[in-house]
């Protein structure tokens, strides 16, 4: 049991690390533009950086759940932290808009199988009546990214450059990946006691793709000047890096690499075990859905929110995500074993899971994003920092009101658990519309953000304690993947149609501000224009604030009506302590 506890508590700590990486680009972004060629004034091209993020993370998670159920939960958060870390080293050696892209969806897909290998390992260690406090903790690490990734972020960006934020990332995904390999006790003998001689040839090839691969991405100076080394960058045709000696030799290296993953007896890792397993898990019908999921994600996360709620091109993107989405449905009713079970979700409340976390995920979001906007606007326009820590005090009564949540499960419904916690975020929010110009520097301003968190967190535990309670154990893992799914959702179409309230707020605001050759005419003058734009600032976040409200009341709605048949596990407090530790 002990070595259990400490699996779990080392995959909760992957999660948290995963999900901070998903808020380690908010200040990381800028250098992360100019490095790879974007001009700072060209914000739109650089949405790729983020939504390949998303992409990766939404779109394969359902597909990695499913796997988790078949293959096992340590095999899956294992292969997740490595993909975690060859996209943090992909995006440490970026040199181009590709390059970064391909590192962070790479890092999302890690990143995001990571979260329901964990929520299945707590149902597999924990019977339904011990899950609550367990479930609160992993739910409340993952929150807690959110206030690590900025953190962590500006304290790397205060010594280094943003590469190096990927490249701890890659160091951290590497020792876990390890840590948790070492601690599972579940592996037969015979795989830890293979010779480390059958592993050396592709070991070797590894280490070639990966020297070879990284010397064409950075092409360091010192060799480019060398008249020797230097020819080896020397395209054979055109001008692209991975034409010339040193880039051959990185492809060739990663053939054979896949070759012996593919033919070998012992080889680094079991390519058709892994394969067998997707086409198991349903591979067809994963990649229907995520065409699905692709197309929400970029109609949304591609939109300039001060003009439009979905992008220019958001119609293509959520035609072909309809045609997706039809398809999958198409597909799940004339398969064998599709990706989610026919009546996997037939409970009232698993499904009803997946509807409460959307409306979660779009109130949550309002927090998240427009909390720092509005100390921007008001008493910190000049440091960003300084505005992501007044998110600081909502962020750490979340985790607390997580754990919190999986304690009162234990002698308490699920559904008014969380219609109790979503009624404290909606009060949250209606506290915050009452904020002024001045209010973030008052100890009231501690009012809303303490109450608004402390009831998000109060929610998450509920949830994925029906979804897990409702649903068979042979799918916790795609099932919990839907849940995570359907949040990350939430939250892209919640902050797009959110925004775009409190923009039409902003411009009716701002249409009865005088003319600035009106007012302007003085220095105290031009502070009265200024005051004047911050207090229309100020409505736009209110409206937000509002909307986000609703959001939260329609959450605790629907969990009192459809977890209503949810019942609460009556098990002693010291029992449920215990279950924790």
């Amino acid at each position: 049991m002990r070595s259990s506890r400490l699996l779990l508590a080392l995959a909760s700590v992957a999660v948290a690390f995963a999900a901070a990486d998903t808020y380690v680009v908010v200040l990381a972004l800028p250098d992360m533009m100019t490095s790879v060629g974007v001009p700072i004034d060209q914000l739109q091209r650089a949405a790729p950086i983020v939504s390949g993020f998303l992409l990766g993370y939404v779109a394969m998670l359902p597909l990695i759940g499913r796997i988790a159920d078949l293959r096992g939960r340590v095999p899956v958060l294992v292969m997740a932290l490595t993909l975690f870390a060859v996209g943090s080293l992909v995006t440490t050696l970026a040199y181009d808009m590709p390059s970064i892209v391909v590192g962070r969806f790479l890092q999302g897909v890690g990143g995001g199988g990571l979260v329901p290998a964990t929520l299945a390992l707590v149902a597999d260690l924990y019977p339904a009546e011990r899950r609550g406090v367990p479930l609160g903790i992993v739910s409340a690490v993952q929150e807690l990214g959110s206030v690590v990734g900025p953190l962590f972020g500006a304290l790397v960006l205060s010594v280094a450059d943003w590469r190096a934020i990927f490249a701890i990332n890659l160091a951290v995904g590497l020792v876990l990946a390890a840590a948790i390999r070492r601690v599972d006790d579940s592996t037969p003998g015979p795989r830890h006691e293979r010779s480390r001689l059958h592993l050396l040839p592709g070991g070797l090839l590894l280490a070639l793709t990966l020297v070879s691969g990284g010397v064409t991405m950075l092409r360091p100076p010192p060799l480019l000047r060398d008249l020797t080394w230097g020819q080896l960058f020397i395209p054979y045709a055109g001008d692209g890096r991975w034409l010339t000696p040193v880039g051959t030799t990185a492809i060739v290296a990663l053939v054979l690499l896949l070759a012996q993953c593919w033919f070998g007896p012992r080889p680094l890792v079991d390519l058709r075990s892994w394969l067998a397993h997707l086409r198991e898990a349903d591979l067809v019908g994963a990649l229907l859905l995520a065409v699905a999921l692709g197309g929400v994600i970029l109609a949304f996360s591609t939109a300039d929110p001060k003009i439009e709620v979905f992008s220019a091109q958001g119609r293509w993107y959520l035609l072909g995500g309809a045609i997706g989405a039809v398809g999958f449905v198409w597909h799940l009713r004339r398969a064998a074993n599709p990706l989610l079970p026919r009546e996997a979700l037939r409970r009232t409340p698993a499904w009803g899971a997946l509807l409460v976390s959307f409306f979660i995920g779009a109130a949550l979001i309002a927090a998240l994003i427009d909390i720092p906007l509005f100390a921007r606007t008001t008493v910190y326009p000049d440091s960003q920092l300084s505005a992501a820590l007044v998110l600081v005090r909502f962020l750490i009564a979340l985790p607390v009101g997580a754990v919190l949540g999986g304690y009162l499960i234990r002698r308490f419904a699920p559904g008014p658990v969380t219609a109790v916690g979503m009624l404290m975020a909606a009060a949250g929010f209606v506290l915050m519309t009452r904020w002024g110009l001045t209010t973030i520097e008052e100890p009231v301003a501690n009012v809303a953000l303490l109450v608004g968190g402390l009831g998000f967190g109060l929610a998450l535990a509920p949830v994925n304690a029906a979804l897990l309670e409702f649903t068979d154990d042979a799918v916790h893992g795609v099932a919990s993947a839907f849940v995570v799914v359907s949040r990350m959702v939430g939250m892209l179409v919640g902050i797009s149609a959110l925004t775009t309230i409190g923009l039409r707020r902003y411009y009716a605001e701002q249409r009865v501000i005088p003319p600035v050759q009106d007012v302007c005419d003085g220095r105290s003058r031009c502070k009265e224009f200024s005051d004047l734009l911050r207090v229309a600032g100020i409505a736009q976040e209110h409206a937000v604030f509002w909307g986000a409200a609703g959001c939260a009341v329609v959450a605790a709605v629907l969990a009192l009506v459809l977890f209503r048949s949810a019942g609460p596990s009556r098990l002693p407090a010291l029992d449920t302590v215990k279950a924790a530790v």
